[in-house]
């Protein structure tokens, strides 16, 4: 890139920070409350939704929301700059979904140290104790109810597994994974259970929640073993991605695809028959518990704390004795918590 063009690219971030902090200001100056939501990025369908819940309840409880992102999932660096905006524009509370769950916790310290409520979203900090509360679904539960419905759907047929991953070390991609393994009956498995395990797993690849990524990585692991007849996604854009090239490969009705998340388009993906089924999450309700909590911090100056489940349910049309599950019209109705 140019230099002109960097510095005018430069210049109109600094301009977009100037004038939310100036609008933070005009909103304490008028007794609202100000909130930042920060996500992974703003392009993953999961966190639009995030937002959009985000900012339906600070609307209606008469908050002022600030949002910032990541440029990509794991960009610690984009989210520690959208703290710091946050902090200097007077937010009393932030709502973050880290992509780095230990990098991310000096600058969430730094703001703690002025006052500042900060409640992790879906993904938790490691430490926990990093953040005064996290609202979010029960990952590895969501990944054991996905590995119980596999094992029943597979009616005792050898399993050739490929896990499609978010990327090394992230608690979120670790328990969606390993719970899906617990579930389809691995030992040694539990929620407890520090790093990733890939024992009995064909392939392993990451995708880091896309679609593209998904679709490369499901290539990936046809050429290591053209067997595979099972695929564990982290998300469903990694599924769709991974779904594509077992098309193109022509063994999409010979392989098996579970995944989490429940969006719309992922439950779509489920009625089709693209996927067999996955564990719906609600960000919706952790985005609006999360406005709320912070409203009422600004008000009352009581802080969460602790860990609190926004539940999470099996979607599949095909359902398996002994494995609790919804149907696809209560997905599609439920999708994303709406």
């Amino acid at each position: 890139m140019q230099k002109s063009k960097v510095f005018a690219v430069s210049a109109a971030l600094a301009t977009v920070a100037t004038l939310a902090v100036t609008t933070a200001h005009a909103a304490l100056a008028q007794g609202q409350p100000v909130i930042g939501l920060i996500t992974k990025t703003d392009t993953n369908p999961f966190f639009v939704k995030m937002k959009e819940g985000a900012q339906a309840e600070a609307t209606r409880l008469g908050a002022k929301l600030l949002t910032g992102a990541g440029k990509a999932d794991g960009d610690n660096a984009g989210q520690v700059t959208a703290i710091e905006n946050m902090v200097a524009a007077g937010a009393k509370t932030i709502l973050i979904t880290p992509s780095d769950s230990k990098a991310i916790v000096p600058a969430i310290a730094k703001a703690r140290a002025a006052g500042v409520m900060v409640i992790a979203l879906d993904s938790p900090t490691e430490p926990a104790s990093a953040v005064d509360g996290l609202f979010a679904t029960n990952n590895y539960q969501a990944g054991v109810l996905i590995g119980q419905w596999a094992k029943k759907a597979m009616g005792g047929k050898k399993a050739v597994i490929a896990t499609i991953d978010l990327f090394p070390g992230q608690p979120v991609g670790i328990a969606r994974h390993n719970g899906f393994l617990a579930g389809y009956g691995m030992s040694g498995v539990s929620a407890g259970t520090a790093g990733q395990v890939n024992a009995g797993v064909a392939c392993a690849q990451d995708s880091f929640g896309d679609q593209a990524k998904g679709q490369t990585a499901m290539e990936n692991c046809l050429q290591k073993n053209p067997d595979i007849n099972l695929v564990y996604t982290i998300n469903e854009p990694a599924a769709a991605g991974a779904y594509q090239a077992l098309k193109a490969a022509g063994k999409e009705k010979s392989v098996l695809i579970v995944s989490v998340d429940g969006g719309c388009a992922g439950v779509r993906n489920v009625e089709a028959g693209v996927i067999g089924a996955t564990s719906q999450q609600y960000p919706l309700k952790m985005a609006a518990m999360g406005v709320a909590a912070g409203v009422n911090y600004a008000k009352t100056g009581k802080k969460v704390s602790g860990y609190t489940d926004t539940g999470v349910n099996l979607i599949t049309n095909k359902p398996e004795s002994g494995v609790k599950s919804q149907n696809g019209k209560y997905g599609l109705a439920n999708c994303w918590g709406k």
